[in-house]
């Protein structure tokens, strides 16, 4: 006999047989449910005292029986594929509801969570016989009901009911067409931010810097922001960061706005990463994973996209032994890129061999990096390294001392790859600047292990340039990041020039306040009359031997990227 699911413990033999024969009972595509079906559920009401459901498929066949309690009723899982194409699972749920009362929160979160296409409760009388009907179906967001369904009823039990397989074509093609519309603007769909911060640090104030930083995140990897919720908690979740109800909310949220991913402001762990993709289907994603994600987009050599393949393999190796298939979409990251499924598939042993030779790999490319940096030593040529905050300019200054014409945009990681070009100085002097991979906050430990080899590039130079953008609000706190990092890759003890950019944004004050700070100097990278000053002070602050006015012409290696 088929199983009925659910809370099935001490019922009778009388019950039991009242469940199973829903079974049998078969819907057309044009009702929501027939009197026959209707008529069994309320008798196996009867008989158990209990709510009793069946989820009917679109072909009419009763797929699940599903009994809960007086008051509720716990879905099983209905798998996290939809079972048809379009926007719903090509399953609706009928139900009892023993007291006359009108879909619960739990239906219509069953409903949007669950992507159903509809929830119709049977209001009951005391006797236990059908007295009214209600149902709901999901909406589009345009569609300016102010909530992601629609809610019809209660009316008398023998009132028309709409065409559901109409009704159900109608509300998917609105769907597509909502979705047609967003195309163009989001190459990799649509997400929603979501921020926990801890009262006791920052508050507010942080949870704004942080949701700014995770949107330019966000934006660089393709995604259009829909929404970005905030939390403010004694501390995190162990298990879904939020809390369920909160969660609940965003699911819901997520629905209305037709949003496909989830992005945390936080490293999710296995655990919490398991149940958050317990609540829902969406994809859900970490801080890290979306800038592992960036990395493997804009990774353009050799080099770099063996980093960050190194990077995203050691981030998934921990998460490989979860059962539950939330990894296919944290490791999917925005649009797939990366190992992905893929990584599940081979398993623990075959993703360590494969880190194993990409440790390798790079271990060798590390060595041809060294040695084209001792050659250039040995041409007595000095080397100055731009290092900074991701987006603090580096490029654009890069750009505007050499006229290397190198990628800068207004995008956070815009520049992965090291860059060396010739820097003429006066009385002929020349020297090396190059450019290196931006940091920030919280860095993912992965990815700071893949590309220190990089970021060593700049162990041999013999001034720093640490750029600012001296207009964000937190450029401070980004001083702090640069420092910390340093001091972790060994640099504090070179010299160091901290460049203060974008201080044509500034009022006088600010810049009379940021010019007379120790070893700084204030710059405008787009203008290059503002460089001057620059200029002078890397000529100072270099080794006299690099002045001698006799030095070779740099080699071709100078204009070609490391």
């Amino acid at each position: 006999m088929p199983d009925v699911f659910g809370n099935t413990t001490g019922l009778g033999t009388g019950a039991q047989k009242s469940l199973e024969r829903i079974y049998r009972r078969r819907v057309p595509p044009d009702r929501i449910a027939t009197p026959e079906l209707v008529r069994s559920l309320a008798e196996a009401s009867r008989e158990t005292g209990r709510q009793v459901g069946a989820l009917v498929h679109r072909s009419g066949s009763v797929d699940t029986v599903i009994v809960g309690s007086p008051t509720g009723l716990m879905l099983p899982d209905v798998g996290r594929l939809r079972a048809a194409h379009g926007r719903f699972r090509a399953l609706r749920l009928v139900h009892t509801h023993l007291f006359n009362e009108g879909l619960t929160q739990d239906d219509l979160v069953d409903l949007t969570r669950l992507r159903l296409d509809l929830v119709a409760a049977v209001l009951l009388s005391p006797e236990g016989e059908p007295r009214s009907m209600t149902w709901a179906y999901n909406v589009p967001a345009s569609a300016g009901t102010g909530t992601p369904y629609e809610v019809v009823g209660p009316l008398s039990y023998g009132s028309p009911q709409p065409h559901f397989g109409e009704l159900i074509a109608a509300l998917e093609r609105e769907f597509a067409e909502s979705a047609r519309g967003r195309e163009v603007r989001a190459k990799d769909g649509r997400a929603i931010l979501v921020h926990v911060g801890d009262k006791r640090r920052g508050g507010s104030q942080r949870a704004a810097s942080r949701l700014s930083e995770l949107r330019s995140l966000a934006e660089t990897a393709g995604v259009e922001v829909a929404d970005q919720i905030t939390q403010l908690r004694e501390r995190v979740d162990p298990k879904f960061v939020l809390g369920k109800g909160k969660l609940e909310q965003v699911v819901m949220r997520a629905i209305e706005l037709d949003v496909e991913t989830l992005i945390f402001d936080l490293d999710l762990t296995p655990a919490q990463a398991s149940g958050i993709a317990e609540q829902t289907d969406l994809k859900v994603i970490d801080r890290t994973q979306l800038i592992l994600d960036i990395f493997a987009q804009r990774a353009e050599t050799r080099d770099g996209k063996l980093q960050v393949e190194l990077a995203q393999l050691k981030y998934t190796l921990p998460r490989l032994g979860q059962k539950d298939d939330a990894l296919s979409r944290l490791t999917g990251g925005i649009g797939g890129r990366g190992p992905g499924e893929t990584t599940l598939e081979i398993g623990r042993r075959r993703a360590r061999e494969r880190v194993t030779r990409l440790e390798r790999e790079l271990a060798r490319l590390a060595r041809q990096r060294a040695e084209r940096r001792r050659r250039r030593s040995s041409g007595e040529l000095p080397v100055v390294a731009i290092v900074g905050y991701t987006n603090a300019g580096k490029s654009t200054l890069l750009n505007t001392l050499t006229g290397a014409g190198v990628l800068a945009e207004n995008r956070l990681f815009a520049t992965l790859d090291t860059r060396a070009r010739r820097l003429e100085l006066g009385a002929g002097r020349v020297a090396v600047l190059t450019d290196t991979v931006g940091f920030i906050r919280e860095m993912p430990k992965e990815l700071f292990a893949a590309f220190r080899a990089t970021f060593e590039e700049a162990a041999d130079a013999d001034l720093l340039l640490e750029v600012v953008d001296a207009s964000d609000p937190e450029h401070e706190d980004h001083e702090a990041t640069t420092e910390r990092l340093l001091q972790e890759l060994d640099l504090e003890r070179i010299p160091r020039l901290t460049v203060y950019n974008k201080v044509d944004r500034l009022d006088e004050a600010q810049r009379a306040s940021l010019a007379e700070r120790e070893r700084s100097v204030c710059v405008s990278a787009l203008q290059r009359d503002s460089t001057h000053a620059l200029l002078e002070r890397i000529e100072a602050e270099l080794p006299a031997w690099a002045t001698a006015p006799d030095l070779p012409p740099p080699s071709p290696e100078l204009s070609a990227k490391l």
